[in-house]
């Protein structure tokens, strides 16, 4: 069993989403599926499926997360110091087919779902930067060609 890695606003995030999941989702959906048991004959009762899926849904989204956060390996960005690029590193690049500058910070993958502003570390992109430091040139393979990019600022915060 590998380790998840992820910052502690990640950890945080996926707390609040199990919690959210534990505590409402979880007892709203035994309600429905007690209310529509009262509907009748359960081979024939819609809501009674549909209900019954939707409790599957969330028991299989809680144990994935419980087991996320069992194997969190949580990095504190504030106490990293380096001049390569790392997890959790905030990283300004140059796109040389765009000419335009942009920003990522290097995180978790369920954390890059959340927002546009971070990739994951195992994206492509995440890959090409990790180990890289300011001034490098980066080449991405994709579908459409090589992306080209420069490494123009590194922080840790």
């Amino acid at each position: 069993m590998s380790d998840c890695p992820m910052t502690i606003l990640g950890k945080k995030m996926l707390e609040t989403e199990l919690n959210q999941l534990i505590r409402v989702d979880r007892e709203d959906i035994k309600q429905a599926i007690s209310e529509a048991r009262e509907l009748g004959d359960l081979k024939e009762n819609a809501e009674y499926a549909a209900a019954k899926e939707r409790q599957s849904i969330i028991e299989g989204k809680i144990m994935d997360l419980q087991s996320k956060l069992a194997r969190a390996r949580v990095i504190d960005v504030g106490n990293l110091n380096s001049e390569k690029i790392v997890f959790g590193a905030t990283v300004k690049i140059f796109d040389q087919q765009k000419e335009i500058e942009v920003t990522y910070q290097i995180v978790g993958e369920d954390e890059a779902i959340h927002d546009p502003k971070k990739i994951s570390y195992n994206s492509p992109l995440g890959k090409a930067l990790i180990g890289r430091e300011v001034g490098d040139e980066v080449t991405v393979k994709a579908p459409k060609g090589d992306m080209l990019y420069e490494v123009i600022d590194l922080k840790y915060s």
